[in-house]
């Protein structure tokens, strides 16, 4: 959990510099980000902006962006849209980390949530890594 705005600065400007350590990429961290984003980038459309961050930091940390490993475009879609959903669910002038604490005591804490809406073959197929694939357990709430 965060305790001030500044940690989620760390996690946004991180991200678009790629100059976090690769530790601090959590499941976590990828949310602040993009409610950082969808906060203090308004100029940015997260679903457009967030593919090449997250390719680039995964290059820049020695990682790869390829058909079993790294950038996936159905996950994070999907979870673009759920911390969209969380975003504006809140009045404007409510801080980043409190919005980022309140989407962790949510289902979309668990890594596993799209598992819900997905089923494992379909979510994790190079399909779906590569471009958006619907839901084909039940749709998406939001």
């Amino acid at each position: 959990m965060f305790s001030s705005e500044d940690e989620i600065h760390h996690l946004g400007e991180g991200l678009m510099a790629c100059s976090l350590r690769r530790e601090e990429w959590t499941h976590t961290a990828h949310f602040a980000a993009a409610l950082w984003l969808m906060r203090y980038r308004t100029e940015l459309e997260p679903a457009i902006a967030m593919p090449g961050l997250i390719r680039a930091f995964n290059e820049a940390v020695g990682g790869v962006n390829s058909d079993t490993a790294g950038y996936h475009e159905t996950i994070t879609l999907a979870s673009l849209r759920a911390a969209r959903g969380v975003f504006d669910s809140f009045p404007a002038d409510v801080l980043v980390w409190r919005i980022v604490n309140a989407l962790m005591k949510t289902n979309f804490a668990n890594p596993n949530w799209l598992l819900e809406y997905w089923t494992r073959d379909r979510l994790m197929s190079v399909d779906a890594r590569r471009a958006w694939l619907e839901p084909d357990l039940k749709p998406l709430p939001f």
